[in-house]
């Protein structure tokens, strides 16, 4: 589930491994290139840490930090 803290959208994800996290990382880049909308993004070994929030509307959450919200659910 996402939560807004501190002016941005964020969400943990964890996988079964490394591998599995940088996977999901490079979709979440390819997503997010396409869109030309770009998260923070902190990994440790299997956990992934991302914070959305929208940088020219001045570091706030905006309908385009929930639209890639609701892409990277989408992520298999």
């Amino acid at each position: 589930m996402w939560t807004e803290k501190e002016n941005k959208l964020e969400k943990d994800f964890v996988f079964d491994d490394f591998n599995g996290a940088i996977v999901f990382i490079n979709k979440v880049a390819a997503i997010s290139e396409k869109k030309d909308h770009h998260p923070e993004i902190y990994n440790i070994y299997n956990k992934v840490n991302i914070k959305l929030s929208t940088h020219d509307m001045g570091d706030i959450v905006t309908e385009k930090d929930h639209d890639l919200a609701s892409e990277i659910d989408k992520i298999k």
